[in-house]
Order: C-alpha cells, then structure tokens, then sequence
C-alpha cells in the first residue's frame, strides 16, 4: 500500500512541534532551535540565506524570477516554570513554551515543506522567516537589518489563539494588536522614621499620588474614541515595617493603536510625575523604553488572507483588536501585509503555565500558509 502522505505530514510536524517542546529556548538564545530548523530544512532540500543572524534564519524556496512573499513564524520561549504534565513537557527548568511559538514554527516549516514540493511551479519566490526573540518586542528589527528580507512585496505571519476553536480564522483591517511601551518611574524623597515623617519626604505617598494620577493620562488627557491603557504593575519601596524609604520604583506599560496618541503620552506622564514630586517636594524621573508599534494590517492583504482562508475551509471571523502586543508591527511598517490568528483552542491563556495548543490545527495551518504563499505570488505577478 502507498504511504499516506498526508498523514506522513501531520505526524512530521506533531514531532516537531513536541522536539521544540521539550527544549525551549528564550529570546536571543535559540541556538539549538536555530541548528533542529537548519537540519530539517536541509532534509528537506530547502535553502537556507546566508545572513548576520546569530539565531533564527530565513530559508527561500522558488526557481523563477518574480516577486517575493515572506512567510513568518517566531521561535523563542518564555521564562515560565511549565505545569501542563504533558510527556513532552519542558525539560529545562523556568523555561517554556508558553505563547505557542513551537506551534508556529511547526506550522511555517511544514508551509516551507509543501511549498518545495511545488517550488518548479511557483511564480517567483517565498521566503520562509524563522524569527528570534518576539518576546523581547525586538527581535524583527534585527531581522530587517540583516538584510533578509529585501525586496519581499508581501508578508504574513501568524499567532495561535486560545481564544478561537481550532479550525476558526480570524484577522481583521487596520489596528490587530497595540503598541506596547514599557515605563519604569523612580521617585526619591528623604528617609525617615516611620513615628517622625514630618522629618523626610515621603517618596511611598508620593508614589501613590503620581499611581493614581496616572490614569488621567487616559480618562482627561486621550479622546474617549481611541482605546489607551497604561498600568503600573511593579511597586518597590522600602525595606522594613518602621522606615520610611529614601526610594521608590515603579514599573509598567502603555498599550496605545494611534501613534500620535502614543507618541504624546510620555511628555503627558512627565508633567504628571514631575509635578506631584515637586509638591511633595521629593524628584521623580520617568524612563521610557518604546517597543513595537501597533500591528496594523494592510486592508487588501487582510482581506486576501481571510479569502485564502475561507477556500481552505476554515470558519472566517473578523476579531476585534486586541491589547497585546507584537513585534511583526515593524515589518509592516515597512511591507505590505497581515498577521492573522489560527485558532487552536480553547485553552489556557497564552503565557500560562498550563498553557497547551490543539496540535490538530497545525497540518491545516501548514496547508493554509504554503497556499497563501503561492496565490500571493500569483497575485502580485498578476498585477506585475
């Protein structure tokens, strides 16, 4: 009897997605992730650029001059301690796969795969992008400045969603996930003991006054028509029960879809934080680390990926944004495309210890994005 590709596939991927399991690597770290993706694409007969990536890597597949499509998945992990009991389960310590990106990368490689086997037929050529670092909000930009993706007129990527039953589709046009910002405030005042405040400068209430002011950052100073949420989610201060502290530490993010809006907000904190420290006659000094922007899919490229979908018999929804945020932002901010959600659930919340994907998703997802791909060349050369 012949051999059941189809089933040859789904099971060659499954054992992919548990290696990558079992050995979870964190952001900039994916050395051996990097080596497993180098040795199956050369199984494969798939070649591999040569590019100033110290981890992650992009391979190519096509013969014919024509356009280029980028396909991408991410490849790092989470400092989480697993609890799921699965037998593939982490086998280092504090490190998981948390947010699925062993389940994208299984996905992408098995695109790489199917699409090699039509690769004398493709009108132009795919990149397949094997991304580091995603978690760290950077790690495209270092992909973009190795160079690798030159000249590609598309690109797409993906995210599995808890939320969504596995064989549902969902993206939508314009804003898909926020712009994330982190923010960490120090406020110094003068230590005392706890019995004689009038003796210091209270760096605690201080704090607390700029915490709670904060919030009119969203609710006075950013229009009601635009979604803002900026959390402190970090307070440190102190050392014992009878002492006032010298110092205090806050921590969190701003979660913003307009960039002007995002652009503003710093200066609007600053007021606020320089303002209430000066009352209090303590100082406070804000330090902002911007990530990646909101992901904001192209409307054509939207709507071709939910068509794609809906020919490869996937139920189509158009989901609303979400807050979290996503690195791939800042490839289209610079190439036409979309990033879409592949259901796999429901499951526990991405970033959870017990988090898990339905494992029958990914062939379906491998087929979708090797005939994304390819109808994306055949439109783009249409257009040519």
């Amino acid at each position: 009897m012949a051999p059941n590709l189809e089933t040859d596939l789904v099971n060659q991927l499954i054992d992919v997605r548990r290696n990558l399991h079992r050995e979870p690597e964190l952001s900039y770290e994916e050395f051996r992730t990097t080596a497993k993706l180098r040795e199956w694409l050369t199984e494969a007969n798939i070649r591999i650029l040569d590019l100033p990536l110290a981890t992650g890597l992009i391979a190519e597949i096509g013969l014919a001059d024509g356009p280029i499509v980028a396909i991408r998945c991410d490849i790092d992990a989470l400092p989480i301690e697993e609890q799921t009991g699965l037998p593939f389960a982490s086998e280092i310590p504090g490190k998981m796969h948390a947010c699925g990106h062993d389940f994208h990368t299984a996905v992408i490689l098995g695109a790489a795969i199917l699409l090699k086997e039509r690769e004398s037929e493709l009108p132009g050529k795919v990149r397949v992008l094997f991304q580091p670092a995603e978690e760290t909000g950077h790690g495209a930009e270092s992909v973009l400045a190795s160079g690798g993706l030159k000249d590609v007129a598309a690109i797409f990527g993906l995210h599995n969603s808890p939320e969504l039953p596995t064989g549902t589709f969902g993206t939508r046009s314009g804003a898909l996930t926020a712009g994330v910002d982190r923010f960490e405030i120090t406020v110094k005042g003068v230590g005392a003991h706890a019995a004689t405040p009038e003796n210091g400068v209270d760096a605690i209430v201080t704090a607390a006054q700029i915490i709670t002011m904060l919030q009119t950052v969203v609710s006075r100073q950013s229009t009601a028509l635009e979604p803002v949420v900026l959390s402190v989610t970090r307070i440190n201060g102190g050392f014992t029960w009878n002492v006032l502290p010298e110092k205090v530490e806050l921590e969190g993010t701003v979660r913003t879809y307009n960039e002007e809006i995002r652009r503003n907000i710093p200066e609007q904190m600053t007021r606020i934080i320089e303002g209430i420290a000066a009352a209090a006659g303590a100082e406070a000094e804000l330090h902002w680390y911007p990530g990646p922007a909101a992901t904001i899919n192209h409307a054509e490229w939207a709507d071709f990926t939910k068509e794609v979908a809906a020919a490869a018999g996937y139920e189509v929804r158009d989901i609303p944004p979400q807050m979290g945020g996503e690195d791939f932002s800042f490839y289209l901010q610079q190439i036409p495309g979309a990033f879409v959600n592949i259901g796999a659930g429901p499951a526990y919340p991405l970033h959870h210890p017990q988090f898990d994907v339905d494992e029958a998703a990914i062939e379906p997802a491998a087929r979708y994005f090797a005939s994304l791909a390819e109808r994306a060349l055949a439109k783009l050369q249409a257009k040519a």
